[in-house]
């Protein structure tokens, strides 16, 4: 038992003693909230993501269904200009000295997976098989902003804003007419598109648009009675329909690519909200536990 004397001295000295364990704890007890508060501010961030990209798989969806509606009957456009060069024996004209047209179909917005940089890389792996002999007009942004930084000067025509709905004939009729406005005679025009193969996967294919030398020397071209002052219509004709196929095919793999994309961020959104939520659940209970040891070390000097 002390003596009333001793007593402040004592409580004085306790009361020393206690202070750096309270201020050891304190900022410990802050760097908790401060994590508590990044990691709910985080997790609310990801369930806003989860949230959009759910939304714009079900749009994808959605104009997914109408753009393979296109697609079908681009189809049948498409398939009966080659019908008649198949039945005339068209092939290419191999002419020294002049270049090939190569025709990109891609589109200006993203969010589509590779789908982009994986015609980007099929564009490349063409061009490098005859370098130099090739010129570019592309259709979309996002092939033109990739391609301009490794062939700037063999782009010769751009298009924008085609493929912000479904690609109609008269979008394929105008990219058509600033091709043949180009001064450069042309061996032959490719045009490269996504082929829609199913709603999971699609390649990079080319289709060919005859010169009109092609179509002239045809070993049966004869057999459809065409005057010769109606073959540059011909030939525009057959390469809007071509042109028109494969915007269409690319438009519906575009729409196919973005809802898979959309579907695997969900996926990973809610994947991380899951870990996130466990993360906090333990933060939020080391942050209590703290705070009842010391509340009941508190009482317990308190009592002394």
């Amino acid at each position: 038992m002390l003596s009333r004397a001793a007593r402040p001295a004592f409580r004085a000295g306790a009361a020393a003693t206690l202070r750096p364990a309270t201020a050891a704890i304190a900022p410990v007890q802050n760097a908790n909230y401060a994590t508590l508060r990044e990691i709910e501010g985080r997790l609310k961030s990801i369930k806003n993501i989860e949230k959009i990209t759910k939304t714009m798989k079900i749009v994808a969806s959605t104009k997914l269904t109408r753009a393979q509606r296109a697609m079908t009957e681009s189809r049948k456009y498409g398939e009966t200009s080659n019908v008649v060069f198949h039945e005339a024996e068209t092939k290419p004209v191999e002419a020294e000295g002049k270049k090939t047209l190569l025709v990109i179909c891609s589109s200006d917005k993203g969010l589509c997976g590779g789908i982009h940089s994986g015609m980007t890389r099929a564009t490349r792996k063409v061009m490098n098989k005859d370098p130099g002999d090739y010129d570019l007009a592309i259709v979309g942004e996002k092939c033109k902003a990739q391609l301009s930084r490794s062939n700037p000067k063999d782009i010769q025509l751009s298009f924008a804003g085609v493929g912000k709905d479904v690609p109609t004939f008269s979008d394929a009729q105008a990219i058509a007419d600033q091709i043949t406005l180009l001064p450069t005679d042309y061996a032959s025009i490719k045009i490269m598109y996504n082929k829609f193969i199913n709603a999971q996967s699609y390649e990079a294919t080319v289709v060919e648009a005859f010169s009109e030398e092609a179509i002239a020397a045809s070993p049966n071209f004869s057999a459809f009675e065409i005057d010769d002052e109606v073959l540059a219509n011909l030939r525009e004709y057959a390469l809007a329909n071509s042109l028109y196929w494969a915007l269409a095919e690319g438009h519906a793999c575009e729409q196919s690519a973005r809802r898979n994309a959309m579907d695997n961020a969900s996926k990973n959104a809610g994947d991380m909200i899951t870990k996130f939520q466990i993360l906090y659940n333990r933060t939020r209970q080391s942050v209590i536990t703290g705070e009842l040891v010391e509340i009941i070390t508190g009482a317990a000097a308190s009592e002394e």
